[in-house]
């Protein structure tokens, strides 16, 4: 063991803490319990949308009509290579691989933000074609197909709620990975001291877990069913 780590780990090991490795289970437990109170927040959105769905199905399959496939697929991919690249680098910081872990973390924060903005060119064509809950909401294709407007809004509505919450979610991800790339880069990170780059890794892979489940909700379960 390298005289710097211990001295990392020493510089923060809070005065709570018996050791190191208490104080890593510690914070990887309350990670975890974190993580099930977000669990509990998009799972009562999930049920909200299979409630509504079943009850207004036709005004749900006419919304998930305009949904961009392609660009939500590219959204998906980014995302699970996002997760791939989390991954390498929580392993470079435990194996003290700082260069690596810092070029892991930035490709990780590319893939972000290339989410993110797919996403804000999908809110763009929604917002222009008055797809936006509101009472300048706007759906003549239901009119057309014989569907009340007012209940491919609620689909609308689960829709802005949700992946705007998700799109949140990452907005907070990439900073946080921003911060633990500055701090690994300062050499703040050792192999006995990366719990928050462990941590920072279990809420990216939340955040890319509910997209995993948003995908298919929101833009594939319908479409095979448009006839």
């Amino acid at each position: 063991m390298a005289t710097s780590d211990i001295e990392i780990a020493e510089h923060n090991l809070q005065h709570h803490f018996a050791d190191m490795d208490q104080q890593r289970e510690t914070s990887t437990f309350g990670m975890w319990l974190f993580l099930v109170t977000e669990i509990m927040f998009f799972g009562g959105l999930f049920c909200a949308y299979l409630v509504y769905r079943a009850t207004y199905y036709r005004a749900f399959v006419e919304g998930s009509q305009t949904m961009n496939i392609w660009l939500g697929a590219t959204n998906t991919a980014a995302l699970i290579c996002s997760s791939l690249t989390m991954a390498l680098g929580v392993r470079c910081a435990q194996t003290d691989n700082r260069k690596l872990m810092t070029i892991l973390l930035i490709v990780t924060m590319l893939f972000g933000l290339v989410f993110l903005g797919i996403k804000a060119i999908e809110y763009h064509e929604h917002w222009t074609h008055h797809q936006f809950p509101g009472p300048n909401f706007s759906f003549p294709e239901a009119e057309a197909n014989g569907v009340n407007p007012q209940n491919v809004q609620i689909y609308f509505s689960l829709y802005w709620a949700m992946t705007g919450l998700h799109a949140l979610h990452m907005i907070i991800g990439v900073g946080l990975v921003l911060w633990i790339t500055i701090a690994g880069a300062r050499g703040l990170y050792s192999a006995d001291y990366y719990a928050p780059v462990e941590n920072v890794g279990l809420y990216w892979h939340f955040v890319d877990l509910v997209w995993i489940y948003l995908f298919p909700l929101l833009y594939l379960i319908s479409k095979k069913h448009s006839g």
